[in-house]
């Protein structure tokens, strides 16, 4: 597995892997219709930089950076990341975490802030746990899954400062 920056050759691969998780609508608070177009300009267009993890030319998964917040709190990155259905269970969630770590610095973000992790996404709270975020809140109520209705959201934290 080679984890790289995007390029317009790796959409097709990337949106295979997007598509299908956007449309479950239970793990990402994006609108389950959203047109292939607007899901490349909110993955690919706005970030501060987006990045693949592939196989030979097979996306195994996406991920991008992108600042928190403006102003005081530009310092602050956020990352949303996909991993392709045929290669969950393999580490390209982990190995993507870690990179995007590193390429977060690289590009002047000192922490890493993940706005809502879904108490139903177990596997990503403990992969996060493990990789040094914390839970510094929960929101209750701030997702309506389409299977279980009103669920809380962690909002985890990382310094990036403390890995390097």
């Amino acid at each position: 597995m080679i984890i790289r920056p995007a390029e317009a050759g790796d959409w097709a691969g990337q949106w295979a892997a997007l598509k299908p998780v956007f449309r479950a609508g239970t793990t990402y608070a994006i609108d389950r219709e959203i047109s292939e177009a607007d899901a490349r300009a909110y993955w690919v267009g706005t970030p501060a930089a987006c990045y693949v993890a592939v196989d030979g030319e097979h996306v195994l998964g996406t991920f991008y950076i992108k600042k928190n917040a403006a102003g005081g709190g530009a310092h602050v990155c956020n990352c949303g990341y996909v991993t392709a259905e045929a290669a969950r269970g393999r580490g390209v969630a982990e190995a993507m975490c870690r990179v995007s770590q590193s390429e977060a610095l690289q590009l002047g973000f000192t922490a890493m802030q993940f706005n809502m992790v879904l108490s139903t996404n177990d596997g990503a709270l403990r992969l996060w746990d493990r990789l040094g975020f914390r839970t510094v809140g929960i929101v209750p109520d701030v997702f309506d899954h389409p299977e279980v209705g009103l669920i809380s959201g962690h909002v985890m934290f990382r310094s990036l400062k403390s890995q390097h």
